[in-house]
């Protein structure tokens, strides 16, 4: 079985491919890997992202057919069918390796900024479950001076709703918590930039983080 440490590679490598624009030759890899699929999928990560059209996870990361187990939606907002789904992976395919993956200019950040600070309403009653979830995120920070830098607060905004959604998922489920605690899963996040393509891994690891807080704070 791959590690998590080994899928991470694996994505940062076909990441830096999809940058240089050498990517795979997919169509030939997918054309030898379907028949082998029919009957198993070992997909190396799992990948939790956003709806938006112009962020495809296995381009982005240049893998193939089978490779990844990605769940999309709005903001890349945790909500209990996600969390489901996760766990589906993690413990019928074994996959040790979820990457919660937001992006630059997500329309779903945009809006919830401008209904909290007054400048649209929300259309419609699912919509606000996907504002709804957002929402902590981005009421942090307009307690700060961003408040004053709409780009900014959208920039920032986007890295606090990943960190949510990775300590959502990491401490939302006790599934998922026995099986990071048990060393077979690691949860990071991640921002994919619409205008390089390249993808920042800049939450790693946060359970190790909140044991090394948890530590300090009882010494």
């Amino acid at each position: 079985m791959i590690t998590a440490q080994e899928a991470l590679t694996r994505l940062k490598e076909g990441n830096a491919r999809f940058v240089k624009n050498v990517n795979s030759d997919v169509a030939s890899v997918i054309q030898t890997k379907r028949p082998e699929l029919v009957e198993v999928q070992a997909p190396l990560a799992i990948v939790l992202g956003c709806s938006d059209a112009r962020v495809p996870a296995e381009l982005v990361f240049d893998q193939s057919l089978g490779d990844l187990f990605v769940i999309r939606v709005a903001g890349n907002v945790v909500a209990p069918s996600g969390i489901g789904s996760v766990e589906f992976a993690a413990l019928n395919f074994g996959t040790p390796l979820v990457v919660v993956l937001g992006h630059s200019r997500c329309g779903a950040i945009s809006a919830t900024v401008d209904v909290l600070t007054g400048n649209s309403k929300i259309p419609s009653q699912n919509l606000h479950s996907i504002v709804k979830r957002i929402r902590p995120a981005v009421e942090t920070l307009l307690c700060t001076e961003l408040r004053h830098d709409h780009k900014a607060l959208i920039e920032q905004s986007v890295r606090a709703n990943v960190r949510a959604s990775v300590e959502h998922l990491s401490s939302g489920s006790s599934t998922l918590e026995n099986l990071i605690n048990e060393g077979k899963l690691l949860v990071v996040g991640a921002e994919y930039s619409l205008e390089t393509g390249e993808v920042d891994f800049f939450y790693e690891d946060y359970w190790e983080r909140t044991r090394n807080l948890e530590a300090e704070s009882n010494s």
